[in-house]
């Protein structure tokens, strides 16, 4: 039986892998929770597309205030040294190429990097691009986080997206519950897996045929 991880572990998975000194914006939902596994030895600067840079995990019970919160209005901490700006400001970062990592969710992406995170009619989504467009074509690396798997258990690995794409080319890399997977010219690369999750298993539930990296360096 295939092993899979939680989302809290695969946001301790994701945020080991961001660079030390790197500006990051975390998408809204699932990709938030990376802020709570940053390396406290390292300086990893969190920018959020409402107008906050220098944003800290979320706040301790009954430590919340009510004008802090990030683009997906959760209430968050601001750290020292934390600066606030105009929306239109915090916009002309992630479109200028100043972010070095997003993470995002996603409902589909393609072999060839596109991403699919938006929709008007699936059930709890949001209806409209939003700043994901920006963020998936100014960072110089976008991580997915997502679930190898919808709900009915079909791949959000595909050859292309039946989704209204937020970029084209743009994925980096895809963290999954299942395993870990780069955007490579021969397709997706399946960089990690977890448990006893294999290779064959992963082509099985994807439908795709996928190189294994997992033996490089």
């Amino acid at each position: 039986m295939t092993t899979r991880i939680g989302r809290d572990e695969l946001a301790r998975r994701i945020a080991a892998d961001i660079p030390d000194g790197s500006y990051v914006n975390l998408g809204i939902g699932a990709p938030t929770l990376v802020a709570e596994y940053l390396p406290a030895d390292q300086e990893i600067i969190l920018h959020t597309e409402n107008g906050l840079l220098g944003m800290g995990p979320a706040p301790a019970a009954g430590s919340v205030d009510p004008d802090l919160i990030n683009a997906g209005k959760q209430a968050v901490t601001a750290l020292p040294g934390a600066a606030y700006f105009h929306h239109a400001d915090s916009f002309a970062m992630m479109r200028g190429g100043h972010l070095d990592v997003c993470v995002l969710g996603a409902f589909q992406v393609s072999e060839t990097g596109d991403l699919a995170n938006w929709s008007t009619g699936a059930p709890g989504a949001i209806p409209a691009v939003g700043g994901a467009m920006d963020l998936a074509i100014g960072a110089k690396a976008v991580y997915v986080m997502t679930d190898l798997l919808t709900k009915e258990g079909t791949s959000k690995l595909v050859t292309a997206c039946d989704y209204p794409l937020t970029g084209v080319r743009c994925v980096s890399r895809v963290y999954t519950d299942h395993a870990v997977f780069d955007i490579t010219d021969d397709g997706f690369a399946v960089r990690e897996t977890f448990g006893d999750t294999t290779v064959d298993e992963l082509e099985r539930l994807t439908g795709l045929h996928l190189v294994d990296a997992t033996r490089e360096g």
